[in-house]
């Protein structure tokens, strides 16, 4: 065995890591070439093994001709969950595309919050077709879904719930769930919710521990320790901060008057965590929402704005070093060493920024520690700024012969730090007071400040002490 482990050639090692959990490219050529050949029995059979979430990510990395022929090809077998799976950005296109038939077979199968989701973003019209393909009772639940606030917790929270009364024992509870018709009960579940006579929780019970508990043991008596009870007006982000923090599988959702009108899973508290996640690195990097899957005219209008931010702060920084004209027209290496000292403060304002705002997401920044942090950031720009502030004291020595060149760059290197580590974490601190996200707005306010103090820190001295 151990031969055979040294024999491994890294590189295959390394690349078969990569590829974990990808869609094997063989596989997808070969399903094309089944659409292509319009051989629906061998496609059923390529698609059988694969599951909703890789049919998804496939429909999402095809173009829209081997889409349309791959899903009108696939017909019956088109299961809603793969809908659940897909990116917002082409969901609609592929709805357009499902018969009727296909259509409301699939709905049908979906949890209630799996079709809120499914259907909150569509158009009226779409919307109406998949609330016509639902059962009576499915419609009501759904559309009562859809009057909670967008991004709060009745939005998220699916209805279909598996509660009994504080008294029971775990045999009757065994029973209740054996005598329920298998469409009451939810897909997945992970507790029973005890309620009052009121239908207020109390309580939260495994079903690892009613399975493993005698028939007579009260519900009251194995509760898990753990319970945590969502308002339906709760903020999304909330709830999955909530789920993350202790460590929940499942909660109950109580309307204003405290009683249990629906449950959230942690499958769907950590597809909200992960949509933060997402969200908040996309707008670090100015560039919306967008996907892989949207065209060139709504890439474009999404990134535009940004760019046209960073212009504006380009010209701004510009400006400053219009002011020190003569003073790099008489000493050409200060234009050849100026975007060192501002590239240093950029990306180190960049650091702060990122640690700044993700600890501000997962509330970890807070009122308490605020100076603390800020502290130190700018402690840590002074002594990154002192570190290279003697590695370019050298290079300009050496570089341009001139010790009086290297002290000026060195200088301006250590406040252009220090300001990066103050404005890095202050200015998502000073945004997110204000109410305005951080990830969205920081990144064009640090840079700008970073490229101002840099160029006037540098060429300021340079002109006080070289002219």
């Amino acid at each position: 065995m151990s031969e055979q482990i040294e024999e491994l050639d890294p590189a295959v090692a390394s690349e078969e890591t990569a590829e974990a959990y990808m869609l094997d490219r063989k596989a997808v050529a070969a399903i094309l070439e089944t659409v292509e050949a319009n051989d629906q029995a061998h496609l059923t059979q390529l698609m059988e093994p694969l599951h909703s979430a890789d049919i998804a990510d496939l429909l999402e990395q095809i173009d829209e001709d081997d889409r349309a022929a791959l899903i009108r090809l696939y017909g019956q077998e088109f299961d809603g969950e793969i809908l659940s799976e897909l990116d917002e950005s082409i969901r609609e296109e592929v709805i357009s595309i499902l018969t009727p038939q296909v259509l409301t077979q699939a709905v049908r199968e979906l949890d209630s919050d799996d079709v809120v989701d499914l259907i909150e973003d569509l158009e009226d019209a779409q919307q109406e077709t998949i609330l016509d393909a639902l059962e009576e009772t499915d419609r009501v639940a759904v559309e009562q879904a859809l009057n909670w606030p967008e991004y709060s917790a009745g939005r998220l929270m699916q209805r279909e719930v598996v509660m009994a009364p504080e008294h029971w024992t775990v045999g009757q509870t065994i029973d209740h769930l054996r005598a329920t018709k298998e469409e009451d009960l939810p897909d997945q579940f992970y507790h029973i919710v005890m309620v009052d006579p009121r239908l207020h929780p109390v309580g939260n019970v495994t079903l690892g521990k009613l399975m493993r508990s005698r028939r007579e043991t009260r519900l009251a008596d194995i509760l898990e320790e753990t319970f945590q009870i969502i308002p339906a007006m709760r903020d999304e982000g909330d709830v999955a901060y909530a789920f993350n923090q202790y460590h929940l599988i499942s909660a109950p959702v109580v309307d204003e008057e405290g009683r249990l009108i629906g449950v959230i899973t942690i499958d769907d508290a950590m597809a909200v965590l992960d949509e933060e996640h997402e969200e908040d690195i996309l707008r670090l990097a100015g560039v919306g929402e967008g996907s892989l899957s949207d065209r060139v005219a709504e890439t474009t209008k999404q990134r535009l704005p940004w760019l046209a931010v960073n212009l504006v702060t380009a010209i701004a920084a510009s400006m400053v070093i219009s002011q020190f004209e003569a003073a790099i027209a008489q000493i050409v290496a200060l234009a050849v060493l100026m975007p060192i000292v501002a590239s240093m403060g950029g990306n180190a304002g960049t650091q702060s920024l990122t640690v700044a705002v993700r600890a501000i997401a997962t509330k970890d920044l807070t009122g308490s520690n605020v100076w603390r942090v800020i502290r130190r950031e700018v402690l840590v720009g002074l002594v990154n700024g002192l570190i290279f502030a003697v590695i370019m004291g050298i290079v300009g020595v050496i570089w341009f012969g001139s010790p009086a060149l290297g002290y000026v760059i060195a200088t301006a290197m250590v406040i252009n730090l220090v300001v990066a580590g103050l404005a890095g974490t202050g200015i998502p601190i000073l945004l997110e007071r204000f109410g305005v996200d951080p990830a969205l707005a920081s990144g064009a306010f640090v840079t700008t400040v970073t490229d101002v103090v840099g160029f006037f820190a540098f060429l300021g001295l340079a002109a006080l002490v070289l002219l």
